[in-house]
């Protein structure tokens, strides 16, 4: 049973940069994926008058900024065939138009037909972050959200952050495609953060995951007096962590979302891939 993996493409407001497909393709090959690139292009609803056809040329306004964003569109699909056929994935493309309020609710339920979804995310586009957002609480997904980082192609050591909470159990179930396909797990937990039920929660997920057949190991360390976010994301690039594994907390309510101060600043200040699921 092969696994697919769905890239949203973003061609309104503020366009995804063309960086994201290489990416994307690496980190398909990289957990075995084929993928599926889909541009989520906006239809933009007429308000036009009599008096704004006059002064202002609305219609046309409205056809050109539709226009623009299929021809975005077309050009990151086309790259994304390119890309993938060099890199030897295997790639299917599509487009989908969206309003403009309800593009990112569209690229959430696109998001439930596949395996898990690689989302871009770049420091200076609030629209990527958005969608990002979106996706993860709207979508029922694992969500591996890429930075501005090149991921390497093969997972060698795979980092989980572990607190033993719902959340985080369910985005190691979410995740264990990618877990088979490790050569080291190590698991992070951060001590005095919080209190944990459990005060060998590490040791007792790597356990039951080297029961499994993986190799996987328990560390335990301080927040350094840096935010946990800041520090898990340390700690994992020190050990070479290419992908780290955690749960997102937080719900959205009409459209305002309402994140978990880890949540929050792992969206904030992305350091290397993470797989996000709620």
């Amino acid at each position: 049973m092969k696994t697919i993996a769905l890239l949203p493409i973003l061609t309104y407001p503020e366009p995804n940069i063309e960086m994201v497909v290489p990416r994307a393709v690496a980190m398909a090959a990289a957990v075995g994926a084929q993928l599926h690139a889909l541009a989520i292009n906006v239809e933009i609803r007429s308000i036009s008058n009599a008096l704004s056809r006059k002064l202002v040329d609305v219609p046309k306004m409205t056809q050109e900024a539709e226009a623009l964003c299929r021809e975005r569109g077309d050009a990151f699909l086309a790259k994304v065939v390119e890309e993938a056929k060099r890199a030897g994935v295997n790639a299917t493309t599509g487009a989908v138009a969206s309003n403009a309020p309800l593009l990112n609710d569209t690229a959430a339920i696109e998001a439930r037909y596949h395996d898990f979804v690689l989302c871009a995310w770049e420091a200076n586009n609030s629209t990527t972050r958005r969608t990002a957002q979106a996706i993860v609480f709207g979508s029922g997904r694992p969500t591996i959200l890429l930075p501005e980082v090149e991921p390497a192609r093969k997972l060698d050591k795979v980092a989980i952050a572990w607190d033993g909470s719902r959340v985080a159990a369910r985005a190691v179930a979410d995740a264990h495609h990618v877990l088979r396909r490790a050569s080291k797990i190590t698991v992070l937990t951060v001590t005095g953060e919080k209190s944990l039920q459990e005060s060998d929660a590490a040791r007792r997920l790597a356990h039951g995951l080297c029961e499994r057949g993986l190799s996987a190991e328990a560390m335990a360390f301080g927040t350094e007096d840096c935010p946990v976010e800041i520090s898990l994301q340390k700690r994992a690039l020190e050990i070479g962590a290419d992908l780290m594994i955690m749960g997102a907390f937080g719900h959205s309510r009409l459209r305002d979302f309402a994140l978990g101060g880890a949540t929050k600043g792992i969206l904030t200040d992305l350091r290397l891939p993470i797989l996000l699921s709620h």
